[in-house]
């Protein structure tokens, strides 16, 4: 991958973002199946899909990271709320809200 420094022209720009959002898809199918793995092990440990200390845990670090690669926290954190909500609504759809019976 090229610093966006190094990129003399809009297709060869195109082509680094394309290559860049291939590896986010990628990275966001392995969290999935981590997700799915979630699923399975949490009711051996009576745990329910949400635990609001566990999802504010993951956004502080994604906030700390974020600030430093220089990524905007408020872009930041609009994306993992939203990304964590939407596998909490996974998890509940197969533990139900209140988590493992």
């Amino acid at each position: 991958m090229k610093a966006a420094a190094e990129i003399g022209d809009m297709a060869e720009l195109r082509r680094e973002i394309d290559a860049i959002d291939a590896d986010l898809v990628a990275l966001l199918a392995r969290r999935s199946t981590m997700i799915e793995r979630a699923i399975e092990l949490k009711p051996a440990e009576r745990m329910p899909a949400r635990i609001e200390s566990r999802v504010q845990d993951v956004l502080d670090k994604v906030l700390g990271r974020a600030r430093e690669e220089g990524l905007d926290p408020d872009l930041a954190e609009r994306l993992w709320r939203e990304m964590m909500e939407h596998f909490i609504a996974r998890e509940e759809e197969v533990l139900g809200k209140e988590g493992a019976e």
